[in-house]
């Protein structure tokens, strides 16, 4: 049985399969129009979501499926009423595959082990690899070679950057990290897991921008992180004097939402050079194909 809970449980040719997939449906949607007829995608958000809920909603519908959103608490999920595995028995009497997007990275992996039902993870404070993926597909829609590009990620130490640090670990291309000391300081040990001559640990936002092709950033707080760590995150908004040090085909992406103001300004998230919708949208596409490849035998 597939799963789809993080990017670095994944080889390259597994993610190369996943991306070209995408590439497919978005080019030939009609082709796959009946590609999940007769399946049923549940959904459980425990958290806000506004892209995540959109593609898959909308990816699985334009599939030729169906779509379930379950309220976690509601179906026992917080195990006082029966164990979460359990009710995972039940879902799979009804339901194809999950998606979840909760705060609990342990309790997707551990549903994923007992093989009861694909899991897909559509965020949790450890990762968001369905993001990544998109950006992915965003990045190679952008440059012809991604092998080459320098990207740069200026802001806190995430779900969605270690979602980033996985896939560079995959395809080594250049990826600077641009975060304060005074937060990359407890992830050290992490990161040097991660360590290669192409990942780079940077404190200076002009030093890391410099000559990059696409600069990321995130919000600085996480939704329901409880942190007073804005004060470290001083130069550390994406404005028009750090995109001018970048090269001139760079590229800026964010996951959204966005604070205006903060990690980034509103002319350059609105600019030119701004891709974040066309992320949003891809969004649907890697969605659709992780659908698939889930249900694939």
């Amino acid at each position: 049985m597939k799963h789809f809970i993080d990017i670095n449980n994944f080889k390259k040719t597994e993610i190369d399969e996943i991306i070209a997939l995408a590439k497919k449906i978005k080019k030939n949607p009609k082709k796959y129009s009946s590609s999940c007829k007769n399946k049923t995608l549940g959904l459980i958000f425990e958290k806000q979501s506004l892209r995540t809920r959109l593609s898959f909603n909308v990816g699985m519908q334009k599939l030729g499926g169906s779509v379930l959103e379950l309220q976690g608490k509601d179906i026992g999920f917080d195990n006082k009423r029966e164990k979460a595995e359990d009710v995972l028995n039940v879902l799979s009497q009804y339901i194809d595959f999950l998606m979840i997007r909760n705060d609990n990275h342990k309790q997707i992996v551990n549903l994923s082990k007992e093989n009861i039902l694909p899991i897909i993870n559509g965020l949790t404070e450890y990762s968001h690899p369905c993001q990544i993926l998109g950006d992915f597909l965003t990045l190679q829609e952008n440059f012809k070679n991604y092998k080459n590009l320098i990207i740069v990620w200026i802001g806190d130490y995430n779900n969605v950057l270690r979602s980033l640090i996985h896939l560079q670990n995959i395809y080594k291309f250049k990826l600077n990290i641009v975060v304060p000391h005074q937060i990359f300081k407890h992830h050290k040990s992490e990161f040097l897991k991660f360590k290669n001559k192409n990942l780079k640990h940077l404190v200076d936002p002009i030093e890391g921008a410099k000559k990059s092709n696409c600069i990321m950033t995130d919000v600085w707080v996480s939704m329901g992180e409880k942190n007073n760590k804005i004060k470290y995150f001083k130069n550390f908004t994406v404005n028009k004097k750090i995109m001018s040090i970048a090269s001139n085909n760079a590229i800026f992406m964010h996951c959204l939402p966005a604070k205006r103001g903060k990690e980034v300004t509103s002319d350059v998230l609105d600019g030119k050079n701004s891709v974040v919708l066309q992320q949003a949208k891809n969004r649907m596409y890697i969605q659709q194909a992780i659908l698939l490849y889930v249900l694939k035998k």
